[in-house]
C-alpha cells in the first residue's frame, strides 16, 4: 500500500509545485483574477502560518509539525486495509504536506491563491496541497468510522 500512497503522493506535490511556479510568475501579489463572479477568484498571497494562517510567524514549529505529521501516517498508513480509498488518502496527506513543507522551508511561507466567496463570507485563500490535505483528512476518518483499521480478528479485504 506504501508504494502506491508514495506514488500519488509523488503526483500531487509535482502538480502543487507547478502550480505555485505558475502563481508565482503571472500573478502580482494580492491582486485577485476573476474566474466565476462572486465566487471563485486566483491570486498570490504569501502566508507564513497554517490553516487561516494559525500559527503565523511560526515556520520553525510547523516544519517540525509537518515532518512529525508525515512520520506518524507514515506508521499510521500500516494499520489501513489496502484499497484504492485509503491509498488515495494517505497519498493526497502525504502529497499536501509536503508540497507546504517545500515552500516554508524554501520561502518561509507558503504560496495561497486560491479564494471563494459564498455571499458575505470571504473563505481563507488556501492552495492545491492544502485541498489534498483536507480531501485526505476526510477520506482517512471515513475509513476509520467504516472499520477499515486492520486488526488481529478481521482478514484482510
Amino acid at each position: 500500500m506504501r508504494k502506491k500512497s508514495l506514488i500519488i503522493a509523488a503526483l500531487i506535490l509535482i502538480i502543487d509545485q507547478l502550480i505555485k511556479i505558475m502563481v508565482a510568475k503571472k500573478f502580482s501579489y494580492g491582486t485577485l483574477k476573476t474566474i466565476i463572479p462572486n465566487f471563485f477568484y486566483l491570486t498570490k498571497v504569501y502566508n507564513d502560518g497554517a490553516a487561516w494562517s494559525i500559527f503565523s510567524g511560526s515556520i520553525a514549529f510547523l516544519v517540525i509539525l509537518a515532518i512529525v505529521a508525515l512520520i506518524f501516517l507514515l506508521n499510521y498508513e500500516k494499520s489501513f486495509i489496502s484499497n484504492k480509498k485509503n491509498i488515495m488518502a494517505f497519498g493526497l496527506v502525504y502529497g499536501g504536506l509536503l508540497g507546504n513543507l517545500i515552500d516554508r522551508v524554501m520561502y518561509n511561507y507558503v504560496i495561497d491563491y486560491i479564494k471563494l466567496v459564498f455571499g458575505n463570507y470571504h473563505f481563507p485563500i488556501f492552495n492545491f496541497a492544502d485541498m489534498s490535505i483536507v480531501i485526505g483528512v476526510l477520506l482517512i476518518f471515513w475509513a476509520i468510522i467504516r472499520g477499515e483499521e486492520k486488526n488481529e480478528s478481521r482478514s484482510k479485504k
